[in-house]
């Protein structure tokens, strides 16, 4: 059994409100006449966070912009600027409500083969059970994460080990991959960030026939009340940030973050989800002209006042 400190659901605390300000910034030696982009910004309501505020401003203005809900539920934004410019800033500003789930040691129990079983003919998993342009399925990757799955064990207490054992044999390294290093790359080196391990144990359960799916979002390091214990501090705080969730049937998802071996709880406010990194990307664009460019990235993410 996961040494994990289990939490009643009657004893769930109330929801953490938290701001985010997420900044970027493009700058082009040469004049850029035209570009579109496409944002994934918006946090998402659920049943576990709730949207109380959102804003987005674009300089210079927008010619035109529209917003739509993606195949996935995510909230995503498209926008062109028509006018010449060296210069683009996107910001957007969000507050939410966040509380904690219940511990996953309160889950029902199901072994994993069953879950991998039922995810051939379930709708809700089916499209994160397979590969797709970021996550590949592997032999090797399925012996690695075979040692969290023997036989009979709980699905759940499967999830929680393979999240343990990745924090504990990668090493957090922002120097040694880019987003497109391949996920076989990341499981020979032993190095990357967290969107790296995000996609490394996606691709290991997904190599056991285990749905799972990319998470994107924030982390908060703001202090907790002061009546309140001392939080440990997580990496990937105040930047984006990535995990995922694993489906376990009738039980639902379970959103784990092996960067920080931790299950995710009310710290982590939740952006989008996909099958990967690319069906959730912050910013994606094209634009003419525009020379040498350089991108500036800031999040601030502060916990509100009780």
């Amino acid at each position: 059994m996961i040494d994990i400190d289990a939490q009643a659901p009657e004893d769930r605390v109330p929801a953490t409100v938290y701001e985010v300000v997420h900044t970027t910034v493009y700058s082009y030696s040469e004049e850029v006449p035209v570009c579109h982009n496409e944002v994934h910004l918006r946090p998402r309501d659920s049943a576990n966070q709730q949207v109380l505020f959102h804003a987005f401003a674009v300089d210079p203005p927008p010619a035109t912009s529209a917003s739509r809900i993606d195949w996935f539920g995510n909230h995503v934004t498209m926008f062109t600027i028509g006018q010449v410019h060296l210069r683009l800033a996107v910001t957007s500003t969000s507050r939410v409500a966040v509380a904690a789930p219940p511990s996953w040691q309160w889950l029902p129990g199901i072994p994993w083969e069953e879950v991998r079983d039922r995810a051939a003919t379930s709708p809700a998993a089916v499209e994160f059970v397979g590969v797709s342009p970021f996550v590949r399925t592997l032999p090797q990757l399925a012996d690695y994460a075979s040692v969290s799955f023997p036989p009979g064990r709980l699905w759940a207490e499967g999830i929680v080990d393979l999240t343990r054992r990745i924090h504990r044999d990668f090493v957090y390294d922002p120097t040694a991959t880019t987003t497109s290093t391949p996920v076989e790359d990341v499981f020979t080196h032993k190095r990357g960030v967290c969107q790296d391990f995000a996609h490394l144990q996606i691709a290991c359960l997904r190599s056991l026939h285990l749905p799972a799916r990319y998470v994107s979002g924030y982390l908060c390091n703001t202090s907790s009340p002061t009546n309140a214990p001392a939080s440990p501090t997580l990496v990937g705080a105040d930047a984006s940030h990535a995990w995922l969730a694993a489906w376990g049937g009738d039980t639902g998802w379970l959103d784990v973050d092996p960067t920080n071996d931790c299950v995710v709880g009310d710290r982590h406010v939740t952006v989008a989800w996909g099958r990967d990194y690319g069906d959730v990307c912050p910013i994606r664009g094209v634009f003419v002209g525009g020379g040498q460019h350089g991108m500036d990235v800031a999040v601030h993410v502060t916990r509100c006042q009780d």
